[in-house]
């Protein structure tokens, strides 16, 4: 059994290099990037079952982090490999990349793939954490946090079903999701994600260093409001929706779920 952070997030670095080069590698044959956001998925529940079984933690904990995050990872990436990319065209957003890259596209797509596997593995830190801690006991601290993570899990999963209810509508072709949790937040989705991160520091926090593993709902929240989640989403939005999703801006809460605003027309 492993009971130093170096060793295990060193073997969950080289676990995730080899499943990002044999992703790369079908990817590069299909010409197709969007498998990357499956794999970043799957790489979460590698990571937190990984972890569970090296690590020299309580069982109690072990097995705790384990579901956790095998569960969660393997909905993320199930989620994506059956509405994202089985059956569908590559995603705009690496069309636009391997066009920009051109001739060195595959080269630059090795780096973006092996980049991906690093951040699953900078995300993974309150996983060590959690499957290190020596107490058997589950706290309080960790009952929260697994509270949390339901609500978080059951709110992306209602989330992410009625806007798949509502796409494969044709009536609703060109029109802007705004029933249900879409109704209180434009971007539900993503308040969960950062929930079901919130979680895990939380339950990581009862570990020793635990509270090192808030860095991942800060990564996280960072990267969903400035770079790769929110930002581009609103842009594609904006284009293909236009006034329609103006509208909907002016009403709707950005994050987190909040009683819809009145505009006057």
């Amino acid at each position: 059994m492993i009971h130093a952070w170096w060793a295990l997030l060193l073997i969950g670095w080289g676990a995730m290099a080899l499943v990002m080069l044999a992703l790369w590698a079908y990817a590069t044959a299909r010409k197709d990037a969007s498998i990357v956001d499956a794999g970043w998925g799957y790489g979460i529940a590698i990571l937190g079952i990984l972890y569970a079984i090296l690590a020299d933690g309580a069982t109690s904990q072990r097995i705790l982090i384990g579901v956790l995050a095998g569960l969660t990872g393997l909905k993320i990436g199930t989620y994506v490999l059956a509405f994202r990319v089985i059956g569908k065209e590559e995603d705009g957003r690496y069309k636009t990349l391997r066009a920009k890259w051109g001739d060195r596209a595959n080269r630059r797509f090795l780096v973006f793939f092996q980049a991906q596997g690093l951040l699953d593995v900078v995300l993974s830190i309150p996983f060590v954490a959690i499957a290190l801690n020596p107490d058997s006991r589950i706290g309080a601290l960790e009952i929260v946090g697994v509270v949390l993570w339901t609500v978080a899990i059951v709110g992306e999963t209602v989330a992410d079903r009625e806007l798949a209810r509502f796409r494969n509508n044709p009536a609703n072709k060109g029109k802007v999701c705004d029933i249900g949790l879409w109704r209180v937040s434009r971007h539900p989705n993503y308040f969960f994600q950062i929930l079901t991160w919130v979680s895990f520091a939380l339950i990581a926090t009862a570990a020793p260093w635990g509270w090192v593993g808030w860095i991942s709902p800060i990564l996280i929240t960072y990267s969903i409001l400035f770079v790769t989640g929110i930002p581009p989403t609103e842009a594609q939005a904006l284009a293909s929706r236009g006034e329609a999703y103006r509208r909907y801006q002016r009403t709707t809460s950005p994050l987190i779920p909040w009683f819809p605003r009145r505009t006057a027309e």
